[in-house]
């Protein structure tokens, strides 16, 4: 089958944008599908906030695992990796490239690692869920941390679902949450990974303006509409970073000054998810960094994937 390439790394780096320079170098020789790696990507109407690469955008690429949830919809790891898995070996098998791209750090994993899912014990969700009913979600996240500190690290202290998980999985095995996951080894289908990065500083002020953007292009009225479709309603969607934020502000009366702390809270935010992202990939010693101020990512990222090839 054509070998994979995986380009990941840190939310606001141009993953997007080098896919498609990589599909236009690749699609020369052979055809290319593009398979989604962010969970929020998933979710129908969910674009500006998201960063949703526009139909029109694609370049005529299929693109996979963008718009096949609704925000009512719980999106799972294990949904997405048996959907994926399927997505990547059926582009492979019509002889095309498939360009696997994203950050949400278990999704990546889930898909290039074969994680196989520890099982569910209702009673023991319950009672997780029960307590954070009773403490919140802040506080639960903390109890994690003590339990657990490396998937509390992975998991945004406002996901209340993925802590319950986490919970659960820690007093059905114990063990660490992580300790569920695959050793790293030979990515599934000898995938190249490459990771793109850029200095802290320099990616911290990419995250500013990208929450400008989003705000000025019209994320608060895509909440509006999407809260009409029952944004409220969903246990991963609404959790969303920017989406919790401006569901907030607009449950309060507050007006224009609760918008612009919500604004402020988003970037926040996802400076604090960028951190986890790197702590997460980092430890994987199979990607091959770039630095995005660099010239010439599309060849260094193909120089990498001949060299894999070659080395099969």
């Amino acid at each position: 089958m054509s070998r994979p390439i995986a380009i990941i790394g840190p939310t606001g780096t141009g993953k997007s944008a080098l896919a498609l320079e990589v599909a236009d170098r690749v699609s020369g020789r052979a055809a290319v599908e593009v398979i989604n790696a962010d969970a929020m990507q998933q979710y129908c109407g969910m674009d500006i906030g998201t960063a949703k690469l526009p139909p029109a955008q694609r370049r005529g690429i299929p693109h996979h695992q963008l718009d096949v949830l609704e925000v009512t919809e719980t999106a799972t790891v294990a949904r997405y990796q048996q959907a994926a898995v399927a997505d990547v070996e059926s582009a492979a098998a019509r002889g095309a490239v498939p360009i696997i791209v994203g950050g949400s750090m278990m999704y990546v994993q889930s898909l290039l690692d074969d994680w196989a899912f520890p099982a569910t014990d209702p009673a023991v969700r319950a009672r997780w869920e029960g307590r954070l009913a009773e403490i919140g979600v802040a506080a639960l996240h903390a109890e994690l941390a003590r339990r657990d500190s490396a998937a509390a690290t992975a998991i945004l202290p406002t996901n209340g679902r993925r802590i319950v998980r986490a919970l659960e999985v820690i007093e059905l095995t114990g063990r660490p949450f992580a300790a569920s996951a695959p050793a790293i080894g030979r990515p599934r289908w000898d995938t190249a990974i490459i990771g793109l990065d850029w200095p802290t500083e320099t990616l911290d002020d990419r995250l500013a303006s990208r929450t400008d953007d989003m705000f000025d292009a019209g994320l608060v009225d895509e909440v509006r509409a999407l809260l009409g479709r029952g944004l409220r309603d969903g246990l991963t969607a609404a959790r969303a970073l920017g989406y919790a934020q401006v569901i907030e502000a607009l449950d309060t009366a507050e007006g224009g000054e609760a918008l612009e702390r919500a604004r402020e809270l988003t970037f926040i935010g996802t400076r604090r998810y960028v951190r986890r992202q790197r702590s997460w990939f980092r430890r994987d010693h199979r990607i091959r960094w770039l630095d995005a101020a660099s010239d010439g990512l599309a060849e260094a990222v193909l120089a990498h994937w001949r060299a894999v090839s070659s080395s099969r």
